[in-house]
């Protein structure tokens, strides 16, 4: 083999750019190389080194004969370029009879560069990350994999689609064919796979003919830190107690809904008010057309507020701040606006352009105030939208329900979303089979700003993915398959990035592991678990979510768990049967939350060492409702039969339904026939109150258990 070195590698010595070395060897040195993979000698490289750095040029000490009687300096140049010319031709040059024969095979199978009758490459240029299949490179250079292929056969390498590319094999397949290239960072490619997705989604949203645009209701977005009464308000629009049922009185899912003001319609959407959704929150802002930041009037500014400015202000969306909390004592709204006025938000009545309103969510005042400064708010933007065009919009939210597989949340910008239509969302493809409304009514057609539920995915979406109406079926399908391909393609460089220095390293220098299988009820929820388990982390353990996923705790996690050494956490879910059978089996700990604050603080005392609880949950029974029944005087009795352990009057209770905590509180009364009991076992019916709750159903799972006190390790 030659000596010699590669243009782009002579580059990085020089810390210039390759285009920088190709231009002195084409204009320079009149040297006709063209791509960044060809090989120069070192008398070449040297020279290069020479220019780069401005050193004079070497005059040779003998000139060649001419009949022309050049110059002296142009006899110097001249015998540079041949030598240098020379040297390059006999480094090409075959030195035996079977080097030759190849070189003229593939000479005879390569086009020449006037007239390219072979492969045709209508990309300029690629980014190449990690190893990649010949699939996924064609899908790059945007040629059909066959041609590719066919290319490769014809110099020399065999290779199917599937085969697998290294990275320097690729970039020399690229640099013969006459395209630039880029070596890209894996972790970039990764973070950039959901911004590649919705840009290739871009271009089959159809455009508004103008002829067509119709004004559409605002879509608000409330923002704010948590417990200033978000959720609260949108009780008191819509008569619900949404806050009562989220767990700890957090709200933990984007929701949304439609409010009727004076004849004029306003979708809110609710999104979470803790630290940990701040990638939740941010996707809300940039769903919405007004952000209503709501601060308490008497905690006043706090971290989360100027989050949620920033996230509202990013997505270039007009403010209205609800000073909430007034008919509390030490409620200050003055103060608010003078805080407020440091984020550049000044109040109208101080000069500015931004408009306050004093409230009371859980009172009720001043809110037909606020709703009218929404809806005066949204005729100053005037919203339309081409309500003709096939529709397209933005999944708010995502999950898998029993009996209707996967549920998408898609509010609806632009077009009319009909039964049957094919669609993409995300990587993920599909039909609309059916279609539901805020309130759970089904509904054939959703037009501009309508939150609806699509059923009809072939799987879970993730929340913030576009979702766009495709031609047909053939076409969602094809377009879907190739982003997939790419997630997988970015999946497994993923999972190939230690080193052999690092899986060399000793015991001492190794960092410890703290390996999780996280399972959520919704796609929302398990990215945020995931992004905050992530970040916390100290100098001598870090946190490896080796698996997300949406729904219950199932066998195939366990067995997961237990090849890769990791423990299970499930947020707002619980272990199937199976699984806990399973988990007993191979020794797997499963811990499952309802409030995101008890998960973070469990990791956190977990990887300094300190977790070491005094008291423990311990399951002591399991029981099915067979039946319920209304008493006047008691409220709502389910039937039960124990199906395993035993039942005390003194343990807790939770309802499990789908896969899924419904409940979790204390039992009001325990009864055999007619008797009060203070417990009952396995195989035994029995009749079960739950304090302050009514909402027991047939087909519900129970599960009892106690807080045991456990010595410390």
């Amino acid at each position: 083999m030659a000596k010699g070195i590669r243009v782009y590698k002579l580059a990085r010595q020089l810390d210039i750019e390759s285009k920088e070395v190709l231009q002195i060897l084409q204009k320079e040195m009149n040297l006709d190389v063209t791509n960044h993979m060809a090989t120069v000698n070192d008398r070449v490289a040297q020279r290069v080194k020479e220019i780069v750095e401005g050193e004079p040029e070497e005059t040779p000490q003998q000139q060649p004969e001419s009949t022309k009687e050049p110059s002296s300096d142009e006899q110097a140049e001249q015998t540079v370029q041949e030598a240098e010319k020379q040297e390059v031709a006999e480094e090409s040059e075959p030195t035996t009879s079977e080097q030759r024969t190849q070189t003229d095979r593939r000479e005879r199978q390569r086009p020449s560069s006037q007239e390219d009758e072979g492969l045709l490459i209508p990309v300029e240029k690629v980014t190449l990350t990690g190893p990649i299949s010949v699939g996924g490179l064609a899908q790059k250079l945007k040629v059909e994999p066959i041609e590719l292929m066919q290319h490769l056969v014809g110099i020399g390498i065999m290779a199917n689609i599937n085969q697998e590319l290294d990275l320097e094999s690729a970039a020399l397949i690229v640099g013969e064919l006459g395209v630039e290239f880029e070596l890209e960072d894996e972790g970039e490619e990764a973070e950039d796979l959901q911004k590649r997705e919705r840009e290739v989604l871009q271009q089959f949203i159809a455009e508004d003919d103008p002829d067509n645009l119709t004004s559409r209701a605002p879509v608000v977005t409330i923002l704010g830190h948590v417990d200033h009464g978000k959720t609260t308000l949108l009780d008191t629009l819509r008569e619900t107690a949404v806050a009562e049922r989220e767990a700890g009185g957090i709200t933990q899912h984007i929701g949304a809904s439609v409010i009727s003001h004076d004849g004029s319609e306003i979708v809110f959407l609710d999104t979470p008010g803790h630290e940990a959704f701040t990638a939740m929150r941010s996707r809300g802002a940039h769903a919405t057309d007004i952000a209503v930041l709501m601060v308490d009037a008497v905690d006043g500014v706090m971290p989360q507020t100027i989050e949620a400015i920033n996230h509202a202000k990013s997505a270039g969306v007009p403010i209205v701040v609800a000073v909430n909390k007034i008919d509390l004592p030490g409620a200050q709204p003055d103060r608010v606006r003078q805080e407020l006025t440091g984020q550049e938000l000044v109040p109208e009545e101080w000069g500015g352009e931004t408009i306050y309103v004093d409230i009371s969510a859980l009172q009720g005042d001043n809110i037909d105030e606020l709703l009218e400064m929404i809806v005066l708010l949204a005729e100053m933007e005037q919203l339309t939208a081409d309500a003709d065009k096939r529709a397209h919009g933005v999944v708010i939210e995502s999950e898998v329900e029993k009996g209707r597989g996967p549920v998408a949340t898609v509010l609806i910008q632009g077009g009319t979303l009909k039964v049957g239509d094919p669609f993409i969302a995300g990587i993920h493809h599909g039909r609309v089979r059916a279609m539901f409304d805020e309130t759970g009514e089904r509904i054939d057609k959703a037009p501009p700003s309508t939150p609806v539920e699509v059923l009809g995915a072939s799987d879970v979406a993730q929340a913030g993915d576009l979702f766009v109406v495709m031609e047909d079926d053939a076409q969602a399908r094809e377009e879907a398959e190739k982003l997939q391909e790419e997630e997988r393609e970015s999946e497994l460089q993923a999972t190939s990035t230690v080193s052999l220095e690092e899986f060399y390293r000793g015991e001492d220098d190794t960092p410890k592991e703290l390996r999780i299988i996280l399972k959520a009820d919704v796609h929302g929820s398990l990215q945020a678990c995931e992004q905050a388990l992530e970040s916390t982390r100290n100098e001598e353990v870090t946190v490896n979510v080796l698996h997300g996923g949406v729904g219950a705790i199932n066998e195939s996690d366990i067995m997961l768990a237990s090849a890769s050494d990791s423990i299970v956490v499930g947020f707002n879910v619980r272990p199937n049967a199976g699984a806990t059978d399973s988990a007993e089996r191979e020794g797997i700990e499963i811990r499952t939350y309802r409030v995101i604050y008890e998960l973070l603080e469990d990791i956190e005392r977990a990887i300094t060492g300190m977790l070491a609880p005094e008291f423990r949950e311990v399951v002591i029974g399991r029981a099915e409702v067979r039946d319920t029944f209304q008493v006047s005087s008691v409220g709502r009795i389910a039937g039960l039969y124990v199906t395993d352990g035993e039942i005390r009057r003194n343990a807790n209770v939770r309802v499990v339904r789908d896969g899924r905590v419904i409940h979790e509180g204390g039992i009001s009364s325990l009864k055999r026939f007619q008797d009060d009991v203070r417990e009952v076992s396995a195989g035994y019916e029995c009749g079960l109150g739950i304090a302050n709750y009514n909402d027991v159903k047939e087909g519900d799972r129970l599960e009892f258990f106690v807080e045991e006190e456990v010595p410390r390790d």
